[in-house]
């Protein structure tokens, strides 16, 4: 995307922990770029998505004040593959589009990019110097979306069940993260990657905006929550909170 910076694309299936592993290298100077908090800000009334999404859903999925009901919408398009498809096919231009003036505001030389659907959606996949698939054993997906979602077994293995398999996300990945483990084996894993960072894009990588995150730690904010589109998990049941 920019010759100056270092774009790292993230992915990986759903409850592998993903959130976990942007907010250590928010705090390691990365500037985070939440894909899935952009689609809910091209949903909004003002956002660019929101009146092809209701042309093609319908008033349905609106609440009382015209915003859309994430809810309403999510029972209807993860029932229905197809219908999934065309969600995206509206979501993923604006959200790219989104993404590309984030990257070129960017105050820090490292990026990272997170996106559920990094490796479906072409153009962004693209623009990423690495990419990056977060994994976890399918035991403890199960067990993170029963314990911190609330969703019962049959809807946890559904969910699971509608992404691609995370080895095909594998065969793609330049660097994969096991986050089946310990927060402690996480971070020794992400410190290792980041130090092999150093090696394969030194001028990049001196370039690192670190300072700028130490001015906002003392500002009693972590660099995570002054990243672009970084979301905390109150709007998606969780997902961000490690187990």
């Amino acid at each position: 995307m920019t010759a100056n910076s270092l774009v790292i694309g993230l992915t990986g299936n759903i409850a592998t922990g993903k959130s976990t592993v942007l907010e250590y290298l928010a705090r390691l100077g990365a500037y985070i770029i939440d894909a899935d908090k952009l689609a809910h800000q091209a949903l909004t009334p003002e956002g660019p998505a929101y009146q092809a999404v209701i042309g093609e859903f319908g008033s349905a999925i609106l609440n009382a004040d015209k915003t859309v009901n994430r809810k309403a919408l999510g029972s209807i398009v993860f029932k229905n593959a197809d219908l999934l498809n065309k969600l995206e096919q509206i979501v993923h231009p604006a959200v790219f589009d989104m993404t590309l003036k984030l990257v070129e505001a960017s105050p820090s030389s490292v990026i990272v990019l997170e996106a559920v659907k990094l490796l479906e959606a072409g153009p962004m996949f693209s623009q990423c110097d690495e990419v990056w698939v977060v994994t976890a054993r399918p035991e403890v997906q199960l067990r993170r979306l029963m314990e911190t979602r609330g969703m019962d077994e049959p809807t946890a293995r559904q969910r699971m069940g509608m992404q691609s398999p995370q080895a095909a996300k594998i065969n793609q990945a330049d660097r994969v993260i096991d986050n089946s483990g310990t927060l402690e084996e996480l971070y020794a894993q992400l410190d290792e990657i980041w130090a092999a960072l150093k090696v394969a894009y030194p001028r990049r990588m001196a370039r690192l905006s670190i300072p700028a995150a130490v001015e906002l730690n003392q500002a009693g904010a972590t660099p995570a929550d002054h990243n672009a589109g970084v979301n905390t998990g109150a709007s998606n049941g969780g997902e961000r909170s490690h187990p």
